[in-house]
Formats: structure tokens, sequence, C-alpha cells
């Protein structure tokens, strides 16, 4: 049995923002217990609470110390693996052509794209998704039909659940918001103006040493450790 803990960031229709970022952090589910107490362990080596939440939000100078170390546990942690998608043009899209005129049926394209991939029919898996808003359920409900229909799961064999958790409750759910947030930083242009925060400078410039990519390319399909989507719909006719 696999976790996936899924989170995303400028994911409204209306935010004002051009990008969206769907990230998902994959673990084998007899390691989870394990990984929670490595984590803590880092937390209190930094002087900081077991119940300190790990946001990319929270990341600051006086933190940075602490969060280096956490994406070199991640790196060096070979169990753990990191997808993200990145959609961008996110303003341009004509949904009344290609989404019968619903944002929300591009949301859900664009988390079958995160997913499907790393959910091979080889395994099983359980989906936990950072709860956002009140209409959570339903979009949890829709998202698991989706993926079991892609994957003739009509059983729910592959795909076991999908549920909400809130972030303060997971250390892996928290770590796939550090990621998307660095991305999000990223491709929102913020890495390269002379406005954005030194600190989640380096916390990108440390993701890119480790994954071995520009963050501004897709990676291989069969990158696992660090696997990036970016989605441009610009080239795919949207």
């Amino acid at each position: 049995m696999l976790n996936i803990y899924c989170d995303e960031s400028r994911h409204l229709e209306n935010d004002g923002n051009n990008i969206m970022v769907l990230g998902s952090v994959k673990v084998p589910d007899i390691e989870k217990k394990e990984i929670y107490e490595e984590i803590r362990r880092i937390k209190e080596e930094h002087g900081l609470s077991t119940w300190f939440e790990i946001k990319w939000t929270k990341v600051s100078e006086g933190k940075l110390d602490f969060y280096i170390d956490l994406i070199d546990y991640f790196f060096k942690k070979s169990s753990l693996s990191f997808r993200a998608v990145v959609a961008t043009n996110k303003k341009t899209l004509n949904h009344e052509k290609y989404n019968n005129g619903d944002y929300d049926e591009w949301y859900y394209k664009m988390y079958y794209l995160l997913l499907d991939t790393t959910t091979p029919p080889i395994n099983e898996y359980r989906i936990f998704i950072d709860i956002k808003d009140t209409r959570g359920g339903a979009k949890v409900k829709k998202l698991q039909e989706v993926l079991c229909n892609n994957k003739w799961d009509f059983n729910r064999e592959i795909i076991k659940d999908i549920k909400q958790v809130h972030s303060n409750e997971s250390e892996l759910l928290q770590l796939c918001d550090l990621f998307i947030g660095a991305l999000s930083f990223y491709h929102r242009g913020l890495y390269d103006s002379g406005t954005g925060s030194k600190a989640k400078k380096k916390i990108v410039e440390e993701i890119i040493k480790y994954s071995g990519t520009t963050l501004t390319n897709s990676t291989i399909k069969s990158k696992s450790k660090f696997n990036l989507f970016i989605w441009n719909p610009r080239k795919r006719g949207y």
C-alpha cells in the first residue's frame, strides 16, 4: 500500500493568478510512522516544537537552516517521491470550447495528470488531500470516480480511498506544501525578481540543486524522485 499526499496552490478560478500548482508526495504506508518521527526529530534539532507546521509561507531567514535540512532529508530518503503539475496561462483557458464551460472539469483534468502517472495498477493507493473549502467532499468523490474509471478500477481495488485531511495533521502534506510553494514562487517570476524573499530563493536553489532540474521544463516521465510536468494550454490548443 502506498500513500499519496496532495496539495494545491492558486487553484481557484478567479484568484487573479495565471498559474496553478498541484503536487503530491508518495510514501509506502509501512514507512509513514518512521518518516513522521524523523521529520519531528529534525524539528527538535532546530529548537522547534514537534507540532511546528511546515509551510512555504513560514520560510524565513531565521528558519532557513531547518528548511534546507528538510529538503536534504527528502532527497536522501529513498522511499519518498514528489510529483507536480504546473498549469500555466490559467487566465487564458477557453472552458466553453474545451471543458463544457466548467472550470472544475479542467481542474479534474489537471488532477488526473498529477495522479495517473504516479498510480500504476501494480499497487494499491490511498490518497489524502488537504482540506481547502466546504466543497471538498464533492470534489474528492468526483476525483476518485475520474481516476478509477480511467483505470477500469470500478471495484476500487487500485485507488482504495481518497479523503480529506487537515494539513496540520500530516508532516507529509506539509512537505508537499513546501515544494508546491517553491514551484509557485519560481513560476510567478519571484525567483528572478529583485523583490522575492532571499530565504525563499535559497530554498528554490536547493531544490534545483538536488533535483537536477531547472524547474522551467518538464522532467522525463520516468523520473521518479522529483517529477515535474509543465502544462501549457497554448501548446495544446486550449
